[in-house]
């Protein structure tokens, strides 16, 4: 077993800025008239006004900038593909020239606001209206917070533990240290006017039809809460586990030596989820961390950012191999065998040729799948998530979705707190009537 690198594993990914390097960096801005970089993000924040108050020295105005369109701003800036975002829009990304930060320029604002504990929003008067919020992630929370704005008194539902859905149970350690994820929390609840009830499982504590006749609206944030299988022999075998199951494991583990960690690894996938299973795999103290992927590394969902960050710390990527079976000796995993694909003429197949690779452990990281809402006969689905229109409304009156359980969901913090924002403006519209 190779030497486990658990600090590292503790670090930032990103450190934040100090003052002088957040001036600095906020002065490479051009403040772009219709700047791209608004357009390229999902909330729509007014990047070049955040990034003009920071210069100004005034971070607390830039947060509440931020927070006016992302109340989980904080977060985005550790988790965002800003890559693929706001920075690959900045016109300063030029062959000879280099984005602006955004993301850690965000940080920096929003991380100085929540130091102080302060919320940089009144609540509006009561209402005396009451919504229900099933699911506690980014969906969730940004639906309540923006509700409770307005006045509205806000119950929040959540299957885990804990709150925070997959910025809690689903995201690298080194992108979110020092339990950032549950002091988010606890400042969005601090509005005021939001009770979360946790453990509470849908289609088992309550449903949708009793939440419907106990409260004036209900938004469902339930996310994705199946995973995918491989759909191959051997995958009962001991030592295949689901990255994300591996990866909540890790985030709410308190002693990580007490983390399996197996001599040879491969990670089957090509999305963010992947690349946090392999890194963290490795720094566990893996030998060997193989991440295979069908296609080539340019289909990968991971950003090349993620990409490279995983090969830095070790991680070898191989492309072009479909698993075939997992096989194994005494019902433990001892390899995985692979067909060789190609894409020629635009047909993707396999070659013929297959290849085994050993491993002792195989973390499947191949995607999550819509598991029933309790609500199917309420909500019209297609393709196993619920359909809403532009202003995530389903096809029931009362009920509103958003995050990964809905049609076209992206698998996106950013994106989620859209829906539940967009969503939370809809009902405060159908509440005033």
């Amino acid at each position: 077993m190779a030497n486990r690198n658990f600090e590292q594993l503790q670090q930032d990914l990103h450190p934040p800025l100090s003052r002088h390097e957040a001036s600095v960096e906020s002065d490479r801005c051009y403040f772009c008239y219709d700047a791209p970089c608004v357009t390229s993000c999902p909330t729509g924040i007014d990047i070049p006004l955040f990034i003009r108050q920071i210069s100004t020295d005034n971070p607390k105005g830039s947060a509440r900038t931020i927070f006016n369109e992302n109340i989980l701003g904080g977060m985005c800036a550790r988790v965002c593909p800003t890559e693929t975002l706001c920075e690959q829009a900045c016109v300063r990304n030029t062959a000879e020239d280099n984005p602006v930060r955004i993301g850690e320029l965000q940080r920096y604002a929003t991380d100085h606001l929540m130091a102080t504990g302060k919320q940089p929003f009144e609540r509006a008067a009561s209402t005396g209206s009451k919504v229900a919020v099933v699911g506690a992630g980014p969906a969730g929370l940004a639906c309540a917070h923006r509700l409770a704005l307005h006045g509205h008194t806000v119950d929040i539902y959540d299957a885990n533990a804990k709150s925070g859905g997959l910025n809690e149970y689903g995201i690298a350690a080194y992108k979110t240290v020092d339990d950032f994820a549950q002091a988010e929390v606890e400042y969005i609840l601090s509005v005021g006017g939001i009770v979360v009830k946790n453990n509470q499982w849908l289609g088992e504590q309550l449903t949708l039809e009793q939440l419907k006749a106990d409260y004036d609206a209900v938004f469902v944030g339930i996310g994705l809460g199946a995973v995918n299988s491989l759909a191959v022999d051997g995958e009962q075998l001991d030592g295949v586990v689901d990255a994300v199951d591996f990866i909540a494991e890790l985030r709410q583990c308190k002693d990580l030596n007490t983390i399996d960690v197996a001599r040879r690894t491969i990670v089957i996938g090509g999305g963010m989820t992947a690349i946090d299973a392999a890194v963290q795999t490795k720094m566990l103290g893996s030998d060997e961390v193989t991440l295979v992927y069908r296609r080539g590394e340019e289909r990968m969902n991971a950003s090349q950012f993620e990409q490279d960050l995983a090969k830095v710390n070790g991680v070898v990527i191989r492309t072009w191999l479909q698993p075939l079976q997992v096989v194994g000796e005494s019902g433990a995993v001892s390899g995985v065998e692979f067909a060789c694909m190609a894409e020629a003429d635009g047909k993707y197949g396999p070659t013929g040729e297959t290849v085994i690779l050993p491993c002792e452990r195989v973390l499947s990281a191949i995607g999550q799948a819509f598991e029933g809402a309790d609500g199917d006969a309420l909500m019209e689905l297609s393709n196993g998530r619920i359909n809403v229109d532009a202003q995530r409304r389903t096809s029931d009156e009362k009920i509103w979705a958003g995050g990964d359980c809905i049609v076209g969901g992206e698998d996106l913090t950013v994106a989620a707190v859209q829906d539940g924002k967009l969503a939370a403006e809809s009902i405060h519209a159908m509440l005033k009537g």
